[in-house]
């Protein structure tokens, strides 16, 4: 049975998460690792942060907005630190990684990890190149279908999957 992650209670835990990931070595094997806070992989980690309620039975779509803003709240608070160490975020459009708006889609290679699972969830992250380490940080809302949680995610990759 698959590991469910579990939510970081306060911003202190998420940063914590988030530096463990940093210093974590990737998984040199193919195939996933899952860990209590998620799951990771040869050059990436990713990790939920904080879900959401599911919405299997959610009728009213203030249930949504709220559950949503929640998370933009919690995401608005942490991004501070690691614009605090290593300047301005960038945003990343996650939209061209699923090729759709390819020509040869969908013979479109997949890309690589963690940016082929964060844009099957996600329309954009939030990002900074981790300095001395080849890696980058980034952090996004995501939802990988209307009835499941919002979650707030944090992916670490390695530099070379950016050059898209």
């Amino acid at each position: 049975m698959p590991i469910q992650p579990r939510s970081a209670g306060s911003a202190e835990e998420q940063l914590s998460i988030i530096d463990a990931l940093i210093a974590l070595p990737f998984r040199e094997q193919d195939g996933q690792l899952e860990t209590r806070d998620g799951w990771g992989g040869p050059g990436h980690h990713i990790a939920v942060l904080r879900r959401s309620q599911d919405f299997w039975n959610a009728r009213d779509p203030q249930t949504f907005t709220a559950a949503e803003e929640d998370l933009e709240a919690d995401l608005s608070a942490l991004v501070t630190v690691p614009a605090e160490r290593w300047g301005s975020p960038s945003v990343v459009d996650l939209w061209p990684y699923l090729g759709l708006d390819h020509p040869d889609y969908p013979n479109v290679e997949e890309p690589p990890e963690p940016l082929n699972s964060l844009c099957n969830l996600a329309g954009s992250m939030q990002m900074w190149q981790v300095p001395s380490t080849g890696r980058w940080l980034g952090l996004t809302i995501g939802q990988a279908d209307r009835k499941f949680p919002f979650e707030l995610l944090a992916a670490i990759g390695e530099t070379a999957t950016l050059a898209k």
